[in-house]
């Protein structure tokens, strides 16, 4: 791994392809933050690695089908786009990909139809935004025409109907998300049952995944890059969740980088409070955490901010450890692979 870029080669047939026939049969690497071996387990173990008292705490998003494939209303040519989010006025912001060079005033169908998108401007970041000729809402619009955003290394975004299930935590509820937080796709229902039973809490905060979250750093210097914001939500019930697992003397264990950076940035001030709003926060080493004593995580893309949060978390040796050591095991990664667990 590269000292400076978290750069790290990883071979193709490692990106899985597909989900594994039951959510918590993926594999479970171990990081002791302690500097303690590193252990290999798999998900279903979990209530074994946890103790009563514990609180997990989830992200709720839902992953909505903003993946659109339609044409040129005016010459048939092919179109595909991946819905961002509303602006104030309406309009839709999207990446979008055809032949050509669109002009303004262009219209596209989406397949199927009958929806047609126009196109109205585009903004500083290339991205078009488009005005919907419908009057429904936006979530009424895309579970109808929309399909399911995989990222472009699995299948090359091709989803197949098993992925409407797949790539939706079994507890997501607020939809909002363009991709998924994949370190709950691990959990079942069952799972979830068992750690309850054994006195594990549950809280939920919400962080509506944008793209941003996967794009690699374009600068050499961390310090340079221009952090994405998100959409997160930190309740005051789990403000009170929170505070009452620390003082039993519980961990506050994060499922997943989302759940990491709402939770730490409705605590920037050094104490967790309740919060709704968008966060740009940066986790990067250095970084003192005020909220979380564990974290449950998928195997990250090089060269991404998520990267650099587990490192803050675990320090950079550690990570550079427990990533050799899932690509000799043979681990498989990115969104439908397995997982770790930093404690």
């Amino acid at each position: 791994m590269s000292d400076d870029l978290f750069d790290y080669d990883l071979p193709p047939e490692r990106i899985a392809q597909q989900p594994l026939a039951e959510r918590d049969l993926s594999r479970l690497l171990v990081v002791p933050r302690d500097g303690a071996a590193l252990r290999h387990h798999i998900f279903r173990d979990l209530p074994t690695l946890l103790r009563p008292g514990d609180l997990l705490i989830l992200n709720d998003s839902r992953v909505i089908p903003a993946r659109l494939i339609g044409k040129r209303e005016a010459t048939g040519g092919a179109w595909e786009g991946l819905f961002l989010q509303v602006q104030p006025n309406g309009w839709w912001e999207m990446l979008a990909q055809t032949r050509g060079y669109p002009q303004l005033g262009e219209t596209f169908v989406v397949e199927p139809g009958p929806l047609r998108l126009t196109l109205q401007g585009r903004t500083t970041d290339r991205h078009w935004l488009m005005q919907p000729q419908a009057t429904e809402d936006v979530f009424t619009l895309l579970q109808r025409h929309g399909q399911v955003p995989l990222p472009p290394y699995i299948r090359k975004g091709r989803a197949d109907a098993d992925d409407v299930a797949r790539y939706q935590t079994v507890y997501a509820r607020h939809p909002g998300s363009v991709a998924a937080p994949t370190a709950g796709l691990h959990f079942t229902e069952a799972l979830l049952e068992r750690l309850a039973a054994m006195g594990v809490q549950r809280a939920t905060v919400t962080l509506h995944v944008g793209l941003g979250t996967f794009e690699p750093m374009r600068s050499d210097d961390p310090s340079q890059h221009v952090m994405h914001r998100e959409w997160c939500a930190v309740s005051p019930e789990v403000v009170t969740a929170v505070e009452r697992c620390k003082a039993q003397g519980g961990r506050a264990i994060a499922v997943g980088t989302t759940v990491v950076r709402t939770l730490e940035s409705a605590a920037r001030l050094g104490t967790l409070t309740p919060f709704v709003g968008e966060t740009d926060l940066f986790i990067r080493p250095p970084f003192t955490f005020h909220v979380i004593d564990g974290l449950i995580t998928n195997f990250h893309l090089p060269k991404t901010t998520l990267l650099l949060l587990v490192a803050a978390f675990i320090g950079r040796d550690r990570l550079q450890q427990a990533y050799q050591t899932a690509i000799a095991e043979g681990y498989r990664f990115y969104s439908y692979g397995d997982a770790m667990l930093a404690l």
